[in-house]
């Protein structure tokens, strides 16, 4: 079966089903309009699908064989939408400036081609729509409810904006493919006071200035120099008025790495911090870890192996591009913890100035002509992976 012919065939379709969730975007777990479309798409390719967690599975494929997992995230961001698009979000609260929407669209077009041919498969596919990715919440809420029970292994793809040609995959098949993410919130509690009368307060603001500061150096003078180690603090809220010093302060950050050892260190020694540094001022702290996503390593083997099912695919100018490494963070992690993984990315990239802003911006625009690949790759590497591991 030339999947990749068909894919083109459907490309229209699939670019439809990419507008409609672009421009229904939702963000967060709960996507009750994306839940619903995805489960009636696929219940029009003779599907049955239904909802796992707050996202959707379903599964097709012959019994007694091993079981491939294929999963697509669909959420968007909570920002507003300034790329220019026709079917843009109206909502100017919501926007996929990640292509997520992509992700979906191409999955459900993989199901559609797996079911006009399921009596070649040599075992089973499941399919995963996954909502949360961006708050890494959705993969571990679909665990939960038992969306790898029985599988083998799993393959998700994820889109890249930029200057570059649609046809590049990148991959790593030996290192770390994304950095782990521990995001936090530190609450600190002090003692408000009158502005005049700072003797008489313990001022949160100044121990989060002095547990900033101590951060910092904690990455200078206790990070492995030769692992990648990135702490940010993104937000620092305090007080409401500048004559009052406030009873509390909280600061909210990121810690990534590439390396398990140095996150295990990094996050004792932070929580360490900000306690010891808050308690010689006076004060009480908190530290609420919000999300916790390990470093994505994919399945050295797999990861050849699916690159080998790849090059198949008549594609033109499709290049591979190996040894690829971000510091972002992908909660596909958690599921690649559990069973040998694969994650690619598929250049959705222009060579004009359509490709200047990057994934996460208002102007961000990627292109559809990668709609077709990935589609194709999704159904292509599932058969060829269950025919090799009968």
């Amino acid at each position: 079966m030339d999947f990749y012919k068909r894919a083109l065939a459907l490309r229209e379709e699939t670019i439809s089903h990419r507008r409609w969730l672009h421009s229904n975007a939702e963000v967060g777990l709960h996507m009750p309009k994306g839940q619903a479309y995805v489960m009636d798409q696929l219940r029009g390719y003779g599907l049955d699908p239904h909802p796992c967690g707050h996202g959707v599975t379903a599964e097709l494929g012959q019994e007694g064989g091993r079981t491939i997992l294929l999963r697509a995230d669909m959420d968007a961001l909570p920002m507003p939408e300034e790329s220019g698009e026709s079917f843009a979000c109206p909502t100017g609260t919501e926007a996929h400036t990640c292509g997520h929407d992509f992700h979906a669209a191409m999955l459900l077009t993989a199901a559609k081609m797996l079911k006009e041919n399921e009596s070649m498969l040599s075992g089973r596919v499941r399919f995963m729509f996954q909502t949360a990715e961006e708050t890494f919440e959705g993969a571990k809420d679909m665990l939960a409810y038992g969306v790898l029970e029985s599988v083998d292994v799993a393959l998700a793809y994820h889109v890249g904006s930029g200057r570059m040609p649609v046809g590049l995959f990148m991959y790593n098949s030996g290192g770390t493919m994304m950095y782990s993410v521990d995001g936090f919130r530190i609450t600190i509690h002090g003692r408000g006071a009158h502005g005049a009368y700072p003797h008489s307060s313990i001022d949160p603001i100044n121990i989060g200035v002095h547990i900033y500061l101590a951060l910092e150096s904690l990455i200078a003078r206790e990070a492995d120099p030769s692992k990648a180690c990135v702490l940010t603090i993104g937000n620092f809220s305090a007080g409401s008025a500048p004559n009052i010093i406030p009873d509390t302060a909280v600061l909210q950050g990121t810690l990534r790495t590439n390396d398990s050892a140095s996150r295990k260190k990094l996050v004792r020694r932070l929580k360490e911090v900000v306690h010891k540094t808050t308690e010689v001022f006076g004060g009480l702290a908190q530290v609420e870890m919000i999300s916790e996503v390990p470093p994505l390593v994919c399945d050295p083997a797999m990861t050849d192996e699916i690159v080998s099912y790849m090059k198949e695919l008549p594609i033109p100018g499709l290049t591979p591009v190996p040894d690829t490494s971000a510091s972002a963070s992908e909660d596909f992690a958690t599921i690649a913890e559990r069973v040998p993984s694969v994650f690619i990315y598929l250049s959705a990239g222009y060579m004009d100035e359509r490709g200047d802003a990057p994934a996460h911006n208002p102007k961000v625009q990627f292109n559809e002509d990668v709609c077709p690949i990935g589609s194709a790759c999704l159904a292509h590497c599932a058969v060829r992976w269950l025919e090799e591991h009968q």
